[in-house]
């Protein structure tokens, strides 16, 4: 596999988590972490179910601890601080704040061996991406303020923090077959479990309708998508791929707009404007992607 390649696969992930604020609304008021575990049981038997054709697969969870911690941190670590920074603070300015991870996975890549340290180009390709989603936010309302959600910032800036690090620590770590993903999904799974049962009130989908939206959410962004990261974090560009992370919330909006949810504002167009600028700036700086990955 080239880097090219693994880069392209990296980015369905962005593709896919596009999708969240779509099917998440369309599930209805299924608790957070009531939902995490459902949709992280579908994306865990999703590479379970491979396995059936692959025995060999199932011998990528024998892990060491400091494996699967770094897994659990990642995917369970991130979503329980992103819900608490949801409950905590108000989501826009929550929102934005965990979107600091792309622009802290373009600086942590640079320490990472073998890479070629932080080039003037990445830095700028991930300063106008964050721009854009500043102007995203912006667009949504007055962004403001409040010392009393202090708690809920903070939990939004540790879980961009953890996510950042989970993915180019995953980089490290490379040796680790995509497989053991599932393992780290169905783990997530149960711990989001036990949490709703401690946390919340159990609210089932009403109808058809809400019930696909889970299973689709299952599927793709909180599926497919972490495997097809798994892949490009360790095997592709993944200061590009952190660059381009930053296209997921508003392909995400563009997508809420098609499907009636939101309506198009001029802040939609700019912060797509200076993304695929902050993308074209940064594709300049990008190693060569034709080599093996």
């Amino acid at each position: 596999m080239t880097v090219r390649t693994a880069t392209l696969i990296g980015s369905g992930a962005i593709l896919l988590w596009s999708l969240l604020a779509l099917f998440t609304a369309a599930s209805g008021a299924v608790p957070p972490f009531q939902l995490a575990a459902m949709t992280f049981l579908v994306g865990g038997l999703i590479g379970c179910a491979t396995w059936v054709v692959r025995p060999a697969g199932l011998s990528a969870l024998r892990q060491p601890p400091a494996v699967w911690a770094l897994g659990l941190a990642g995917l369970f670590g991130y979503h329980a601080l992103y819900f608490a920074a949801l409950r905590l603070a108000p989501p826009a300015e929550a929102g934005l704040i965990n979107y600091l991870w792309p622009l802290l996975i373009v600086l942590f890549s640079a320490l990472l061996p073998g890479e070629a340290g932080l080039r003037p180009a990445h830095l700028a390709g991930a300063l106008l991406g964050l721009s854009g989603v500043v102007a995203l936010f912006l667009g949504r309302g007055t962004l403001s303020y409040d010392a009393a959600a202090l708690p809920g910032y903070l939990a939004s800036l540790a879980g961009a923090f953890v996510w950042s690090g989970y993915s180019v620590l995953s980089r490290r770590v490379g040796a680790v077959p995509t497989d053991a993903v599932a393992g780290f999904c169905l783990a997530t799974a149960a711990l989001s479990l036990v949490c709703h049962l401690a946390f919340e009130t159990t609210v089932w989908p009403a109808g058809p309708g809400q019930w696909g939206a889970v299973l689709a959410l299952g599927l793709g962004p909180v599926g497919a998508a972490f495997y097809l990261w798994d892949i490009g974090v360790k095997r592709g560009d993944i200061r590009l791929l952190g660059i381009a992370s930053y296209a997921a919330p508003v392909l995400s909006t563009l997508i809420l707009v098609a499907a009636g949810y939101a309506s198009a504002t001029p802040a939609l167009a700019l912060a797509c404007a200076l993304i695929v600028a902050g993308a074209l700036v940064a594709t300049r700086a990008g190693r060569p992607q034709d080599k093996p990955a």
